[in-house]
């Protein structure tokens, strides 16, 4: 029997990849964990593996009312949402470059990676903040940080990323001392759908820094940050 630490986390693209490694991590960590995507049946699967600890929960990050009926069914169930960890991403621009970008590409790209994962933060952050404890992270990418940009290769995939690490910032500063902390984390090149099978490390490599800042003791001030391998990133 798993005894939950009293939290629960919600993980958007839960289903898959890195997504189902954070929650697995997380549920290791005795957090009840919500196992958010688009398809229930492959949410299902995920939980079977997983066990009790696991909840599967229907959820398109780029439909607001699937966003909507999701919270609201998690918040029926358990009251609260304490962790949200905003997975879910998209990756298509393929080889094009600044100067090439496809604005079909650049929109699905921003509804999902940006979008989607403020839309979240706004439909749960406002009961972290009544409970005095939140965490939310934003999976993100050094391939949004404009100190380290020096290509224009996935045009979209990195204007996404940059505006999700701003929405981390701009969250930070605006939830300063109500106990929510909000930061980006890069999970670096893993071989995942979206990495393929080249990249040099296993989801769980990947999913450490997420899981790491999503369960952030309380007392810590980490917030506003980009991080890789625990350590921050330049803007």
């Amino acid at each position: 029997m798993v005894e939950y630490s009293g939290r629960t986390a919600l993980v958007t693209g839960g289903a898959r990849g890195l997504g189902a490694e954070i929650c697995r991590q997380l549920a290791d960590r005795g957090l009840r964990v919500l196992v958010a995507a688009r398809r229930r049946e492959a949410a299902e699967e995920v939980c079977r593996r997983m066990g009790p600890a696991a909840v599967p929960l229907s959820l398109d990050v780029a439909s607001a009312d699937s966003v909507t009926a999701a919270v609201d069914e998690a918040l029926e169930r358990f009251g609260t949402i304490d962790v949200l960890v905003n997975n879910a991403g998209v990756s298509i621009d393929g080889p094009r470059t600044a100067l090439d970008f496809d604005e079909d590409s650049l929109r699905v790209t921003l509804d999902t990676n940006l979008v989607g994962a403020w839309r979240l933060a706004g439909a749960v952050v406002p009961g972290m903040v009544r409970g005095g404890y939140g965490r939310v992270v934003n999976v993100s990418s050094s391939y949004g940080s404009l100190t380290l940009t020096d290509s224009g290769r996935h045009p979209s995939y990195r204007v996404s990323k940059a505006g999700l690490n701003v929405v981390t910032r701009m969250l930070a500063a605006e939830l300063a001392g109500t106990g929510v902390l909000v930061n980006s984390a890069d999970p670096g090149w893993t071989r995942t759908g979206m990495g393929g099978p080249s990249a040099p490390r296993g989801p769980e490599v990947g999913a450490d820094t997420p899981v790491w800042l999503a369960t952030l003791p309380e007392g810590d001030t980490t917030t506003g940050g980009l991080f890789a391998e625990r350590k921050p990133l330049p803007w």
